[in-house]
């Protein structure tokens, strides 16, 4: 029996400075619905402000429940598909601010949430302003039978997070971005990287556009287990739609079993 290929949508946002955040809400909650067919839907990081909109992320801040989460929960139910929905400033219980993912299923259930361990700033911005999250995260989606791990746009550069996700199933690592132009080699460089030492499937959604100054990449991609680009967007807002076969996971990893000489435990250097 020939393997069902899942069908994943990546759509490229472009955080305009000019349109309020309801409006964006409203217009990303009619793109998911138009992707009805497909198993996955994917949003980049924290679409709704602007990864690089600092300023506003006390006022933007909202609970796992607030108008985001109402929205993208229906959009997801109506498609009738598997929806990360990108991030969102989260502020929790004590006033806290998270850069947290929201995974839906197709029943609308808020199925997984994954709050960044690695924010970027070096001490300003993100870093700052936002709390560390501290679980590993992954997900089974029972429709197209595959396990996802979790991952935000800085964590691509900690290598060691994706082992973590790859000891606990992940055949597909799913990461939602705000990357800027500036470092778009790295973007594709990384990508690419984490998919090889991986032996997965790695989906990163990017936005598009300028959002506080800061020009971001776009190109976002789905990449596959030996690092071989499936398809890449470009620099503009567009939805990226692709289709990959989860069983060649296993078939790489028995092929090549990279993952299976790993070295663990090794004595600290004196």
């Amino acid at each position: 029996m020939d393997a069902v290929p899942v069908r994943v949508s990546l759509l490229q946002i472009d955080v305009k400075a000019d349109e309020p955040a309801s409006a964006r809400r409203e217009r990303v909650a009619g793109l998911v619905r138009q992707q009805r067919g497909a198993d996955l839907v994917v949003l980049p990081e924290l679409w709704g402000i602007g990864a690089f909109s600092f300023d506003g992320f006390h006022e933007h801040a909202e609970p796992l429940d607030g108008p985001t989460a109402r929205a993208m929960s229906a959009a997801a139910h109506d498609a009738e598909v598997w929806l990360h929905a990108g991030s969102i400033v989260e502020r929790d219980g004590d006033g806290a601010l998270y850069n947290t993912s929201l995974l839906f299923s197709p029943d609308g259930g808020l199925h997984r949430t994954y709050r960044k361990i690695h924010r970027f700033g070096f001490d300003q911005g993100e870093a700052a302003l936002m709390s560390r999250g501290d679980e590993i995260v992954t997900a089974h989606l029972a429709g197209p039978d595959v396990t996802v791990g979790l991952a935000t746009c800085y964590d691509l550069r900690f290598p060691e997070q994706f082992r973590q996700l790859v000891d606990a199933g992940a055949q597909v690592i799913v990461v939602p971005a705000g990357w800027p132009a500036r470092r778009r080699a790295h973007w594709s460089l990384l990508t690419r990287a984490r998919a090889v030492e991986s032996q997965a499937y790695v989906v990163a959604c990017n936005t598009a556009g300028t959002h506080a100054g800061v020009e971001q990449a776009g190109y976002s991609a789905v990449i596959d287990p030996w690092g071989e680009v499936v398809a890449e967007a470009g620099a503009g807002e567009e939805t990226l739609v692709a289709e990959f076969d989860p069983a060649v996971v296993a078939e790489t990893r028995a092929e090549f079993p990279a993952l299976r000489d790993r070295v663990l435990g090794l004595p600290q250097p004196v």
